[in-house]
């Protein structure tokens, strides 16, 4: 109570008016996997930092914002691809974990000095390629450079461009080979009269770069190491350089490059840490490395870690892929004798759909857990997390990896597999609900993703309670504010009942909170709703009938 010490008039603030509880949001998944890269770079004082993102969760909120931090495509890897899959079909923030980069395979281009001062990259990230290989040959009749000597140069009339002395090719030809998977090496681009020249900075100085004639390369793009070296020390001599990427890039994943550390905030474990995520996406758990076998042990393992991490947070959902190349028998016995998961905390999803692959423009077949982790998100925000997501189009998805029957489905959908079929004339549709729980009270991912707002929510909107005098007028403003933001739900159609009384109560008197709980600083309320469940078998009863006959 305030003081009152001399005569006066006092105007005081009584806050006795509601704390309305608000809704927390339902559509924010994390993705786990590969990435070309894991950056992010910003500008202080002139000055050009860069800080590695590698291991933690970086909000992003499109597909502009992941290239700048996280590159492009990548080829042999999932997780870009799955990201572009959530912003297709109705994502619009999403978190991203990168714990493997694999930049783009690269070779050095010896000059007549033998140094790699010219590189050749590949314009796309990833394993393929280091498939192809490069290589350089002189226009007919040209000047080979010397390999015994060192580059030299002179200078122009002006003394500001460097010509090249006879030893060194003026242009020179650049063909792209691929390996072929039966052995030895195909053609796939061939760039004529490539050059090194030196052009005018913004800064004013001179600088080298390369210049070619006809269309922008492919497969491949050629970079000047140093630019401020002049043209004959950067052209390269005839030579054949396959490309590579640095081998600690292309280890094989292990259960702890994904599992991460809680206090590094690396990994799954580092998610602790970031109160809005409510879905898990691991697309990159299915992808091998070269010369390498998919290791199903590690995908049951680390499987088994995320459900873990979602029901100890208890307010975010995994979604899992199968793994590759099964069948509806074998998806099946992965389900209930290989990983034997029971958790309401889960959703599992089969088979992989087939994207166009933006590395090659050639049809792909991928996890479908980033796809299905957008159509989560805009089923959501059309429809409410109360709405199961199913029966709703796949964007993107060109094609299936196995078209699954009713009869095939018939067997995996009492086993809490949902399957993504293709219907004529409706396209390619998530044709199941279901958790990975056993108990029929969860059955379904819209209850879980339901009772995981209504909880949140309700979390977040109470926090004000907290060593508030624990007396009845508390119980009062509690039961007030609780059944306000419920009747909310009610009215969106998330709770079943054709009047707030028949959809959910609250409860909270001196009999749930008697002296010796009190005493202990408890405070305890009960909360009853009634969710509604998705009409997953319809069934129409027709018989023949005429007037008269009784009904």
């Amino acid at each position: 109570m305030p003081e009152y010490l001399s005569p006066g008039v006092y105007v005081e603030e009584v806050d006795k008016g509601p704390k309305p509880i608000e809704g927390v949001g339902t559509a924010m998944p994390v993705f786990i996997g590969f990435s070309e890269k894991a950056e992010s770079v910003y500008r202080e004082d002139g000055e050009r930092f860069t800080v590695d993102l590698s291991g933690r969760a970086e909000l992003v909120t499109n597909w502009t914002q992941y290239n700048e931090k996280f590159g492009g495509f990548v080829s042999g890897a999932f997780m870009p691809n799955a990201v572009y899959g959530f912003f297709q079909n109705g994502g619009s923030r999403c978190y991203v974990v990168s714990v493997k980069s694999i930049p783009p395979a690269a070779a050095g281009l010896l000059n007549s000095a033998g140094k790699p001062q010219l590189i050749a990259r590949a314009k796309t990230a990833g394993v393929d390629g280091a498939k192809m290989r490069v290589n350089i040959s002189l226009p007919e009749g040209a000047a080979p450079a010397a390999a015994d000597k060192k580059a030299k140069s002179a200078k122009g009339k002006d003394g500001d461009a460097a010509a090249p002395t006879a030893d060194t090719p003026s242009t020179f030809n650049v063909s792209i080979e691929r390996e072929k998977v039966t052995g030895g090496w195909h053609p796939v681009e061939s760039i004529r009269n490539v050059s090194v020249t030196q052009v005018e900075a913004p800064d004013g100085n001179m600088v080298s770069t390369v210049a070619y004639q006809g269309e922008a390369p492919q497969f491949v793009e050629l970079i000047v190491g140093d630019v401020s070296a002049e043209p004959a020390a950067l052209a390269p001599r005839e030579q054949t350089q396959p490309l590579a990427i640095e081998t600690k890039h292309l280890a094989a994943p292990k259960v702890g490059d994904f599992q991460g550390e809680v206090l590094e905030r690396t990994g799954i474990e580092g998610l602790e840490s970031i109160d809005d995520i409510t879905m898990v996406v691991v697309p990159d758990l299915m992808t091998t490395m070269p010369g390498e076998k998919l290791d199903l042990q590690m995908v049951k393992a680390v499987q088994t870690g995320i459900i873990a991490h979602c029901e100890k947070m208890s307010d975010r959902v995994a979604i899992l892929d199968t793994p590759p190349n099964l069948n509806p028998q074998q998806v099946k016995n992965w389900r209930m004798n290989v990983t034997g998961f029971d958790s309401s905390y889960a959703a599992m999803y089969y088979p992989w759909i087939e994207v166009n692959d933006p590395t090659t423009n050639k049809p792909m077949t991928m996890p479908p857990s980033g796809y299905v982790a957008g159509v989560w998100s805009r089923s959501d925000n059309t429809r409410g997390v109360h709405k199961a997501p199913a029966n709703e189009v796949v964007q993107g998805a060109t094609g299936l990896a196995y078209q699954v029957t009713k009869g095939e489905q018939d067997v995996l959908n009492p086993n809490g597999v949902n399957c993504i079929r293709a219907f004529p004339g409706m396209g390619i549709r998530i044709w199941g609900a279901r958790t990975l729980s056993s108990n029929p009270s969860w059955r379904y991912i819209n209850v879980r993703r339901l009772f995981n707002y209504v909880e949140k929510s309700i979390e977040r909107g109470t926090q004000w309670i907290v060593f508030e005098p624990n007396e009845p007028r508390l119980w009062g403003r509690i039961k007030r504010d609780v059944n306000a933001f419920l009747k909310t739900v009610w009215a969106s159609g998330a709770l079943f009942g054709l009047t707030p009384d028949e959809a959910f109560y609250v409860r909270c008197d001196e009999e749930l909170n008697p002296p010796e709980s009190r005493d202990l600083g408890r405070l305890i309320v009960e909360i009853g709703i009634s969710p509604v469940k998705p009409a997953e078998f319809v069934i129409f009863r027709i018989s023949q009938w005429q007037p008269g006959m009784d009904e």
